[in-house]
């Protein structure tokens, strides 16, 4: 077991206080949006082997199977094939969407036949996987999620009473689903900026004087108006529209895979994903909108939020179920003077401890014992048999068996 030294993202939409809070530290002042847990090349954990510190990327690489076990290599090659995050927003990410795996391949193949340099701010495939994640919310989480039903989209844009949407609320209407949220979402990002500009001034506008109000979408609407506030003017507010909006209670989670297009607006949680950096935005963001590619990687169907709540099994496993092999999330709820709980061995694992304290024992009289606190992480080794005992919250990533 290694206890893991992990690397906070200071992006600009990240809280000040959350992970601070998180891990018990004092704030910088400045935002703390993302820690990562694993072996990602742009911020791998760091580990101590009794060298001193090294990358964990670094000690994979020197014996894969050791570390990630021969079947995880066989399947995913040398490299631990998920990244585990603390996520911490204070204001909206960008709106954005992730390719499939064939999608991301040939793209990747493109790019790098074309001479694209790796960091050129317009490259949009950083590498050939595809980026499938689940969001666990630690505290209440509003997010985006995957379109809305045509005709309530275009209740939602009538009722701001904004002229210039008329258009996009006739389409909705009179299109079949595909065909509709395609065309609008294309006018939207296409718009002459002015002219998107004061409509998203005027919608803003209108949705925040319905979000104060006690209707049906009241809290839609306020997410809305609060976008335009950090976004004003971006063609990404309106696209925001046709999105549903969701909040997620502690302990309920989202699973995002390619082609849905998504935007996390607030609140901390727990996010694991497949190693990848591959997005295409559609919005709200100062980087690189390449409409083209986002509407050839878009899915056009709509989709209410399929929130996700832990399944337990017999040994007290609580499972967060997705349809992938690249990574797999739970959590154990530990009780004060509650047996230890034997945790599967047959695939690497990252331990995060989010609430309370708890103790990883290795096996035999020989493995030791290695504490967590909150906001403390642990690798294991595939192959190495632990047992956790304490008073908390554990959150297990790792990959299917």
């Amino acid at each position: 077991m290694d206890r893991l030294v992990n690397t906070v993202r200071p992006y600009a939409w990240g809280s000040t206080t959350a992970i601070p809070e998180l891990l018990g530290v004092r704030p910088t002042g400045e935002p703390q949006a993302e820690m990562w847990m694993g072996a990602h090349p742009g911020a791998p954990s760091r580990v101590d082997r009794g060298g001193g510190a090294v990358a964990l990327s670094e000690v994979i690489a020197a014996d894969p199977e050791r570390e990630l076990g021969p079947r995880a290599v066989r399947h995913f090659g040398p490299r631990l094939p998920f990244l585990l995050k603390v996520l911490a927003a204070a204001s909206p990410l960008s709106l954005q969407v992730h390719p499939d795996l064939d999608q991301a391949k040939k793209g990747f193949a493109d790019e790098e036949g074309s001479g694209v340099p790796a960091d050129a701010p317009h490259r949009n495939y950083k590498d050939a996987n595809h980026k499938p994640e689940l969001i666990c919310a630690l505290t209440p989480f509003d997010g985006l999620c995957g379109f809305r039903d045509p005709d309530e989209a275009a209740g939602l844009l009538a009722a701001l009473e904004v002229d210039s949407l008329k258009p996009y609320v006739d389409i909705l209407h009179a299109h079949p689903e595909s065909h509709a949220l395609r065309e609008v979402l294309t006018a939207v990002l296409t718009a002459d900026p002015e002219a998107m500009a004061e409509t998203v001034h005027q919608a803003a506008a209108a949705a925040e004087r319905l979000g104060a109000l006690d209707g049906p979408h009241a809290p839609a609407y306020a997410a809305y108006a609060s976008i335009a506030r950090h976004y004003p003017g971006d063609p990404g507010v309106i696209a925001a529209m046709l999105l549903n909006f969701v909040t997620l209670q502690p302990g309920e989670a989202l699973y995002l895979g390619a082609g849905v297009p998504h935007a996390y607006l607030d609140g901390l949680g727990v996010e694991i994903m497949a190693n990848s950096d591959n997005v295409l935005r559609c919005g709200l963001t100062p980087k690189h909108v390449d409409v083209p590619e986002l509407l050839r990687v878009v899915r056009f169907e709509s989709e209410a939020p399929a929130v996700l709540r832990p399944e337990a099994d017999a040994s007290g496993e609580e499972l967060y179920a997705t349809p992938i092999d690249e990574f797999r999330l739970s959590r154990y709820v530990l009780a004060e003077g509650a047996a230890p709980r034997t945790l599967p061995s047959a695939t690497p694992q990252i331990l995060l401890c989010a609430s309370g304290a708890v103790a990883l024992r290795g096996a035999g009289d020989e493995g030791g014992v290695l504490r967590l606190a909150r906001g403390e992480s642990a690798f294991v080794p595939a192959g190495e048999d632990v047992e956790v005992t304490g008073e908390g919250t554990v959150f297990r990533a790792t990959l299917v068996a």
